[in-house]
């Protein structure tokens, strides 16, 4: 039989053991993960206050929270609502992960005069990183959320429909290398199935009601989406989509292509935004303008566009502009086309008005499409680009800027 004195010892081996075999899930504490959360999100210009949180396995409850921008304080948004984040765990370097993040459908009212109401489903945050305390920074900010998601948001109007979404997506997708380095971001957001109903707003505004309902904007349809890539070893930066698309109205793309904009120029520039500094004293100012210059030098442009693709907003709005001024369509294009060399020779840039009148007068032809591009023959630093402005034609040139419609 063995001993009491072995059998005690055993117990106390064993007790030990399990002991520190639990310590890292002891370890995870609720509320130094919420705090972390604020953070890191205080880089970005957030000031977060949660309500208490409590630990239960692996989730972390949150009793709703108080958002607000630094310095802006008394305008405050509360989040009146349970907060869940699951899958929490800590890691190695004191660093917390969460697989997701959920909060409950709201449904609310949010003003009384009209009344204004808000319905919103299916709001998650998956893939959640929080950096150890040490290594808060703007890099840790973009990084701190996988994915954003909702379902259907709706917003009425003394009951009636005002403006809803069918759904957000915002993902990112991150690239680290073998030391865990983040070198890349892919990142897509898309605002899906957008629709707002302005009948009530033509019918209670004298001004806006007759063109809102001249142009057949009682109701619009659209989406809103974005591509982007984002390389951190050079700071190369492209937007391949960033479109704004409404049907019976028009499509706005911008594109950019830039490189050099990486993490550290990155955190310069948010320095220089902390509401802590006082941008009126003369050493902020100087320090800005020191910050502006390592930008232009540090940002080369590869090319850069901003096109818009026409669906009949352009040509009612002629129609609109003619019947305000007592002519034809036509009548009223040929006037414009005729103001236009003397609005755009304002500039004192002969290249630029020779450039813009053509398309311009296309389009006004034949609205459907007009774009601004500038794609240099070789990638250029924006400080070379500010000295070549001394000289609007070398600028231009120097910019490869093209302006065409129709195309």
């Amino acid at each position: 039989m063995m001993s009491s004195t072995t059998s005690r010892s055993l117990m106390l081996a064993t007790g030990l053991a399990t002991l520190a075999m639990m310590q890292p899930a002891m370890a995870l504490d609720a509320q130094t993960f919420v705090d972390r959360i604020a953070a890191v999100y205080e880089v970005g210009g957030y000031n977060i206050t949660f309500g208490p949180a409590t630990l239960e396995g692996d989730t972390v409850t949150v009793d709703g929270a108080t958002v607000s921008l630094l310095g802006l304080e008394d305008e405050s948004w509360t989040i009146d609502t349970t907060l869940t984040f699951s899958g929490v765990a800590e890691t190695e370097d004191g660093g917390f992960t969460a697989e997701s993040l959920t909060i409950p459908d709201i449904d609310t009212e949010f003003a009384q005069d009209p009344v204004g109401h808000l319905t919103m489903t299916d709001v998650e945050a998956n893939d959640i990183y929080l950096p150890p305390a040490d290594a808060i920074n703007n890099l840790a900010l973009l990084e701190s959320v996988g994915s954003i998601t909702t379902g259907p948001l709706t917003v009425t109007r003394d009951g009636e429909d005002f403006f809803s979404i069918q759904s957000i997506s915002a993902v990112n997708e991150f690239t680290y290398d073998d030391a865990d380095t983040l070198i890349d971001i892919a990142s897509t957001f898309d605002v899906a199935g957008i629709s707002a109903n302005l009948q009530t707003m033509a019918e209670e505004d004298p001004e806006a009601g007759p063109v809102i309902e001249a142009l057949g904007l009682t109701q619009i349809n659209g989406s809103i989406s974005q591509i982007m890539t984002w390389d951190m070893t050079d700071g190369h930066l492209v937007i391949e989509e960033f479109l704004f698309d409404f049907d019976e109205v028009g499509a706005l793309d911008i594109t950019a292509d830039i490189s050099g904009f990486t993490p550290q120029v990155l955190d310069k520039v948010a320095a220089m935004q902390s509401p802590t500094i006082d941008l009126t004293s003369e050493e902020a100012q100087a320090q800005q303008m020191m910050v502006g210059m390592e930008l232009l030098q540090a940002l080369t442009l590869t090319s850069a566009s901003v096109r818009y693709d026409d669906d009949s907003l352009a040509g009612k709005l002629l129609d609109l502009f003619a019947a305000q001024s007592g002519a034809d369509r036509a009548q009223f294009v040929e006037g414009l086309k005729a103001m236009a060399p003397q609005m755009i020779g304002q500039a004192g840039i002969p290249a630029l008005t020779d450039m813009a009148i053509p398309a311009i007068n296309a389009f006004l032809d034949d609205p459907q499409s007009f774009e601004i591009a500038v794609r240099p023959a070789t990638p250029t630093t924006l400080l070379v680009l500010s000295a070549a402005a001394a000289n609007p034609a070398g600028l231009i040139s120097a910019l490869g800027l093209s302006i065409t419609a129709n195309q």
